[in-house]
């Protein structure tokens, strides 16, 4: 797995997002926000990008962001849902309501 210091994730509120660009393709997190929650909905990374830990990048700025914000995660998105299950540690910094399906 190659290194993430030269990707940065950077939140698009605009397009509800947040987005890494790397080798001209774009992943990304979609989200949508309600008082005191942060949603998320769908991650997507392209075939080309596969395998860097991308998703996996966006999911821990989506924690930093919900600990920034004070809000609490909504993982909707299975791939989200499951990494924060894989990662207990990072997941334990916000509160998380794993009740939402």
């Amino acid at each position: 797995m190659g290194s993430m210091s030269d990707t940065a994730v950077t939140d698009n509120p605009d397009g509800s997002r947040l987005e890494v660009s790397a080798d001209g393709e774009l992943a990304e997190l979609v989200y949508r926000t309600r008082p005191g929650r942060l949603i998320l909905v769908h991650t997507g990374v392209p075939a080309a990008l596969n395998g860097r830990g991308l998703g996996g990048e966006l999911v821990r700025a989506a924690v930093r962001k919900a600990a920034q914000e004070g809000m609490t995660l909504v993982p909707l998105c299975p791939f989200a849902r499951s990494w924060l299950e894989r990662h207990p540690d990072e997941a334990e910094a916000v509160p998380i309501d794993w009740s939402a399906q």
